[in-house]
């Protein structure tokens, strides 16, 4: 009789918790890779540094809920990659991974994750072969899709009135969609486009080319170490008053501004997101990054930063109730946070719908190099890959 009791009593409250739904997690698991060794290990800091001090500024929590999170280097090495993949999903059980910079670590996961149902979170790249007719309702880009943001730099290069325009990016797909995203808007000749090796730091021989091309500027996308030692080797040859150099703002950042100092001085960036942007969101995180690193954050920082407050945001709207994936996936497209670049919004194919700014690296009266935000290019931007997108 006293099993038969206790046997009824779990079966009501079985019954009782599917009739109230899915009770609160006690914590929410997020494997967070990334890269913090090689050419690249800037990027990926910046990222991890601004993620684990927007849980930091909520008490160790998102949304509520206790984190627990797994911090691993993917060495920008895809193999690498995927075997932490496969850890984080069968062994740790994540309900999240996020953090990678590159597309070439991206691209060779994402499967993975996706077949497992695990939502995956973006920090950095945003690969056209998501942003299309591969889009899935657990991919989602914090940053922007690859071509946004050199696209206005495209349409800048136009109201400068350069007439050729000579190219360089790594070999890779987030160098190729950066370059294509340029002549998408920009309507002079390109005279020359040019991709590199992955982590490649010796420029001599592109640039002896670029002289002889004779183009009016240079876009170049070469991220972390790769446009640091770039910018150098440039400006040593000479070309930079004859051809001055575009970029996108990757390339002309805070850890590009520390190590080329006053060389940057006048150089165009464009940018999601700009230290100086006036929202109280951006304000709050930039004191923060400040006070806790003894540094201004850097656009891959605002990405970290965001992509927390994401999570934070669809926690809080399914009450810590993250088990319920379908309610959690449509909070996460909700996007009910406050980000630090102001105004965002997903579109269809979970990329974002945002403004891309211009920016100068300025020395300003205290002597500091850095970044100011000039102006808006691209008003409500949004990628010309979404309508290939299925989902709504």
């Amino acid at each position: 009789m006293k099993k038969s009791a206790i046997a009824r009593a779990l079966v009501f409250s079985a019954a009782l918790l599917a009739a109230n739904g899915a009770q609160a997690a006690d914590e929410i698991k997020i494997g967070f890779l990334t890269t913090l060794s090689g050419p690249g290990a800037g990027t990926g800091q910046d990222i991890r540094d601004a993620f684990t001090l927007a849980i930091k500024m909520n008490d160790g929590k998102l949304g509520g809920l206790p984190v627990n999170i797994s911090i691993t280097d993917d060495q920008n090495n895809p193999v690498a990659a995927r075997q932490t993949v496969e850890r984080y999903i069968k062994r740790d059980k994540v309900d999240i991974i996020t953090g990678p910079v590159f597309s070439s670590v991206v691209l060779p996961i994402v499967p993975g994750i996706l077949q497992s149902d695990t939502i995956f979170i973006s920090t950095n790249t945003g690969p056209a072969d998501y942003a299309g007719e591969k889009c899935d309702p657990n991919f989602f880009v914090v940053s922007w899709q690859n071509e946004d943001v050199p696209q206005a730099m495209g349409a800048f290069a136009n109201e400068k009135g350069y007439k050729r325009v000579a190219m360089i990016a790594p070999n890779y797909p987030g160098g190729r969609e950066s370059l294509q995203g340029f002549k998408r808007l920009y309507t002079g000749e390109i005279v020359d486009e040019v991709y590199t090796k992955m982590g490649q730091l010796d420029y001599s021989a592109e640039i002896a080319n670029l002289k002889t091309a004779k183009p009016d500027a240079v876009f170049y996308f070469l991220p972390g170490g790769m446009g640091i030692n770039f910018v150098k080797q440039y400006n040593a040859s000479g070309l930079q008053k004859d051809a001055p150099l575009l970029t996108p703002g990757f390339t002309a950042d805070t850890e590009n501004i520390a190590a080329l100092g006053k060389n940057m001085v006048g150089t165009f960036n464009s940018s999601q997101w700009a230290d100086d942007l006036p929202n109280e969101a951006n304000k709050k995180f930039v004191e923060a990054y400040k006070k806790e690193y003894g540094r201004l954050p850097s656009m891959y920082s605002s990405q970290g930063y965001d992509a927390a407050m994401l999570i934070d945001g669809a926690v809080r709207q399914v009450n810590g109730k993250i088990e319920d994936k379908e309610a959690f996936r449509k909070a996460m497209k909700d996007a009910q946070f406050a980000s630090v670049r102001g105004d965002f919004k997903f579109n269809n194919n979970n990329y974002p719908i945002h403004d891309i700014h211009m920016r100068q690296v300025i020395e300003d009266e205290q002597g500091n190099v850095r970044n100011k935000l000039i102006g808006t290019v691209l008003k409500n931007h949004s990628d010309l890959f979404a309508k290939q997108c299925p989902m709504k």
